[in-house]
C-alpha cells in the first residue's frame, strides 16, 4: 500500500462500491490502494473486503462527521447513496450534500459521483404524461441523484458525474427475472416497448469507475455515461431463452399497469421506464458502450453476464 493514492469508496459493501474495491485490489498497477466506507466494519461483507487487502473503516452517510473523517488524506473518493435503502429522495438529497461536504473539507482530488438524470428536465412536473411522485418528482430514485449533481457543482468539488445503466443484476435480487405471465409462458415484463434499455453487470460499474480515476483530470467537470449493451426486452429475452435453455418471451405492458403492480416503488419504476422509453434515444446517446469498454476492458454483454449467473436467476 506504501506509495499507493488512496481512494475512499462510499456504499463499499454494496453492489457499485463493492464492485470498485474488488477492482482497485486487483489492480496492482493502478497505484491506487481502496479505503473501505462502511457502516459495519465488522460485517462478513466488510471482512471480505479487509481480506483483499482493502482498509476498512466505519463511515455512515448519516453521520457527517464519520464521512469527513474516513475521507482525510485520500486523493480521490467514490460517492455513491443507495435510495432502495429508505426510498426517500430527501433522505438521499442530504446524503448526497455529506459526502460532497466531506469532499471538499478533505480537500479530494478527484470525486467520482455515481448519478442519474433528472428527468423533469424532459418531463415537468406539471406534465400529465406520466404522475407526479411525492409531490415533488417524476422518477424519485432519478431525480434526487440528478438534483445532488448541483452539491458537487456548487462546491467546486473536481468531479466526474458517472451516470449507470439498469442492472442486469436486477433479475437475481429485484424480482425482475422471468415469471409466469397471463398464458402461462415465462417472461420478463417491463413497459419499454421496443425501444432499447442500457443495461449492465453491477460489479462493471466499479471497473468503470476505476478507469475514471486511471484517467484523472481529463475526466474530471464531465459527465461520462456507462453500458455493457443497450437491449431491447425482446433481445433480453432471446438471450435468456438461449443461455437457460427455457423458452423467455417478452410481456410489454403499459406503464400504468407496471405502475399498478403494487410492489414497494412499482410506481417510481414504472415511471422510471417510462422515461427509458419515451426518451430512449437521448438515455442512450448519454452512455456508450465503446467508452465504457475503454474504461473497462474486461466489461460483460449481457450473453457473458448471464452465462455466468445462470444458476442465480430464480425462474417461476
Amino acid at each position: 500500500m506504501a506509495g499507493k493514492r488512496i481512494i475512499a469508496v462510499a456504499g463499499a459493501t454494496g453492489a457499485q462500491g463493492g464492485g470498485l474495491v474488488r477492482a482497485i485490489q486487483a489492480a496492482a498497477d493502478s497505484g491506487f490502494s481502496a479505503r473501505a466506507l462502511t457502516r459495519n466494519p465488522d460485517s462478513p461483507a466488510a471482512r471480505e473486503l479487509a481480506a483483499l487487502g482493502a482498509e476498512v473503516v466505519a463511515a455512515d452517510l448519516d453521520d457527517p462527521t464519520s464521512v469527513r473523517r474516513a475521507f482525510e488524506g485520500a486523493h480521490g473518493a467514490y460517492c455513491v447513496t443507495f435510495f432502495w435503502a429508505h426510498m426517500s429522495p430527501e433522505t438521499e438529497l442530504r446524503q448526497a450534500e455529506t459526502l460532497a461536504n466531506a469532499a471538499c473539507d478533505a480537500d479530494v482530488a478527484h470525486v467520482v459521483w455515481s448519478t442519474l438524470e433528472d428527468t423533469r428536465r424532459w418531463v415537468p412536473l406539471a406534465d400529465a404524461r406520466m404522475p407526479t411522485l411525492q409531490d415533488r418528482y417524476k422518477v424519485p430514485h432519478f431525480d434526487a441523484k440528478g438534483e445532488a449533481n448541483a452539491f458537487f457543482r456548487d462546491l467546486g468539488v473536481p468531479t466526474t458525474f458517472l451516470y449507470t445503466s439498469f442492472y442486469w443484476n436486477n433479475l437475481i435480487h429485484f424480482g425482475m427475472g422471468p415469471k409466469p405471465g397471463p398464458d402461462g409462458r415465462l417472461a420478463i415484463t417491463m413497459p419499454m416497448g421496443d425501444r432499447p434499455l442500457p443495461g449492465i453487470a453491477s460489479e462493471d460499474i466499479g471497473g468503470c469507475a476505476l478507469g475514471v480515476f486511471r484517467k484523472g483530470r481529463e475526466l474530471i467537470g464531465h459527465e461520462v455515461g456507462i453500458s455493457g449493451e443497450h437491449l431491447t426486452g425482446r433481445q433480453m429475452a432471446e438471450t435468456l431463452t438461449r443461455v437457460l435453455g427455457r423458452e423467455i418471451v417478452y410481456h410489454d405492458v403499459p406503464p400504468e399497469t407496471y405502475r399498478g403492480f403494487g410492489f414497494p416503488g412499482a410506481d417510481d419504476l414504472g415511471n422510471m421506464f417510462q422515461f427509458n422509453r419515451d426518451f430512449s434515444d437521448d438515455f442512450c446517446a448519454a452512455r456508450s458502450v465503446a467508452f465504457s469498454r475503454e474504461l473497462n476492458p474486461e466489461l460483460q454483454t449481457f450473453e457473458e453476464w448471464l452465462t455466468r449467473n445462470r444458476e442465480r436467476i430464480p425462474i417461476g
